[in-house]
């Protein structure tokens, strides 16, 4: 738990998880204790106007970031993206919460809660990734290679997997990059070193940092007339652009848990993760205990895993 004396703090993180269903509320028709399910931190009701929109799978969520169902010594503890994972128990709405298969392995599928998802969703549905393309993945945490991953199973021919760790590169290969840039090997712009590498920029480039620079720059190698750049990593700040990128034929998009509907989405992930058509394993660095997260945090922070694994035992 953190403790920082704001609004909205002290509160439980930690959105990315499985799980087995305890108990049930009140009104609760989709499950029952013992069901294997995935907390979504993008909930889908079904039935607002954006759930029944096929365009999108945003929705407006009633649910203020600081209503909560956690308390801590009589005092209010805050539920982060309406799930709170890092724990041993959680309360979520069933919104926020899908059934998945009973033979699924939860130290496994937990990371479909939001990386890969994120990741994969941003090449094959809002990149749209076609066959024969050439594609440039900026950023090889799990986000970014589960990008490369998309790009791979949607049949791109060239994929570019940019990071300023080399040390990433060999695990982007595993899942389908078959070409690697570090910025810091060359003098000059990443997208001018693109754009000489496929004749005049790629087809298809996706942001997984969550730099606005990198964004621009990701922007900026793709091919003028039918180039798509697709932003995935986060980031609040302000970003600008030329408008003549744009009005030369490129496309600006963006994308959000990649453009999976929550509760549809994720379960047809479990399926092909046990189908065998989704690598889920092999970003899995590390497994370690909840007491140990500080642990896990400083390694991500320093570059030195892709997934860590929480393992939670319930007392």
């Amino acid at each position: 738990m953190v403790n920082i004396h704001k609004d909205g703090f002290p509160v439980v993180l930690g959105h990315e998880a499985a799980g087995i269903v305890e108990s049930v509320g009140p009104g609760v028709t989709e499950f029952q204790p013992g069901d294997k399910v995935i907390p979504l931190f993008l909930s889908q009701c079904k039935e607002c106007r954006f759930c029944k929109h096929p365009k999108t799978n945003i929705r407006i969520d009633a649910m203020s970031p600081l209503d909560s169902r956690f308390t801590c010594k009589g005092k209010k503890v805050y539920q982060f993206s309406g799930t709170s994972t890092f724990s041993e128990y959680t309360v979520v709405r069933q919104i926020n919460l899908t059934k998945i298969d009973p033979a699924a392995p939860l130290d496994k599928v937990c990371l479909l809660s939001c990386g890969i998802c994120t990741g994969y969703g941003a090449a094959v549905n809002t990149a749209e990734v076609k066959e024969g393309s050439t594609c440039a993945v900026f950023g090889l945490g799990a986000v970014g290679l589960a990008a490369v991953m998309g790009c791979k199973n949607a049949g791109a021919k060239r994929i570019i997997a940019v990071d300023t760790n080399p040390d990433k590169f060999e695990k982007a290969k595993v899942f389908g990059a078959n070409e690697f840039v570090n910025p810091k090997d060359h003098d000059k712009p990443i997208s001018q070193v693109l754009s000489e590498m496929t004749n005049g920029g790629v087809d298809y480039s996706l942001e997984c940092v969550g730099n606005v620079e990198v964004m621009v720059s990701a922007l900026e190698s793709t091919v003028q007339g039918w180039g798509v750049s697709v932003i995935v990593g986060w980031n609040m700040h302000e970003f600008s652009g030329q408008p003549i990128k744009l009005i030369t034929g490129r496309t600006w998009k963006g994308a959000l848990f990649g453009g999976f509907k929550s509760k549809d989405g994720v379960p047809e992930m479990v399926k092909a993760y046990m189908n065998k058509k989704l690598m889920v394993d092999e970003f899995i660095t590390h497994n370690l205990t909840l007491d140990q997260i500080n642990d896990a945090i400083e390694m991500m922070k320093h570059g030195k895993c892709i997934r860590t694994v929480l393992n939670v035992s319930p007392q």
